[in-house]
């Protein structure tokens, strides 16, 4: 097992705050601003519950493009047989809340700091139970975590919108889409993370990151900041 001098969080070693409210920082599916909770707060689309928005203005500007995925997430829940749809509320909410965590756990997982090019092919799973926690940070409890190919995804339109993220990124000057899978029985929600070139990315490599993982869910927490040591000393967020 690799020894690190450095923990990969800055609270990583604090008791956890299991009577605090958190809330996982966001990212504005249109401009790509980052949430910063203590000025403003972002708003989740309403129909699919899953992609964030800085302003009324950029969820109205992104909905041509976000329209056919958000309805049919919005139709797959419809349809999802009873019980399995409170998980599925649940699991977006739960995703949502965790979204910086999830995001640096599939970009170590996924080795792209080491081989970018693996993110055009893999993807990481995150397999959850069910808890019997009331709070929707702390409603799953983590299984299993696997790395597996990007085929695992056969849904055409969550294909076609990962594969939108993935020109807008590149675009930008990003390597692409990494992919991240969460799922509880035959309940799942993919969430699509465009990242941008490993040369920008500060972050730590980490080959612990499915023990971090855990560490975090199961203490409740999500204000997850990852380590990054630069020239300049070492950060963490």
């Amino acid at each position: 097992m690799a020894y690190y001098s450095q923990p990969a969080a800055a609270n990583y070693h604090t008791p956890p705050a299991h009577s605090a409210r958190h809330r996982g920082y966001r990212v504005c599916d249109q401009c790509g601003a980052v949430e910063s909770p203590s000025v403003s707060k972002f708003r989740l689309c309403g129909g699919c519950m899953t992609t964030q928005y800085c302003s009324p203005t950029c969820q109205k500007a992104n909905w041509p493009s976000h329209k056919a995925i958000c309805q049919h997430t919005v139709e797959q829940v419809s349809a999802i047989q009873y019980g399995d749809d409170k998980i599925a509320k649940n699991l977006r909410k739960f995703t949502s809340a965790h979204a910086a965590l999830f995001g640096w756990a599939g970009f170590q997982a996924l080795q792209l700091k080491r081989i970018p090019a693996n993110i055009r092919q893999s993807a990481l799973l995150i397999e959850l139970t069910p808890t019997s926690e009331t709070e929707s940070h702390r409603r799953f409890s983590i299984a299993a975590t696997h790395v597996v190919p990007r085929t695992y995804i056969c849904d055409p339109l969550v294909i076609t919108d990962i594969q939108r993220r993935e020109q807008r990124c590149r675009q930008n000057g990003g390597i692409g889409t990494a992919v991240i899978i969460i799922q509880c029985g035959s309940v799942s929600q993919v969430m699509p993370v465009e990242v941008d070139p490993p040369s920008k990315i500060t972050w730590d490599t980490r080959d612990d990151w499915a023990r971090v993982l855990h560490h975090f869910i199961e203490s409740g927490r999500t204000d997850f900041q990852p380590i990054s040591t630069t020239p300049r000393g070492i950060y963490y967020g």
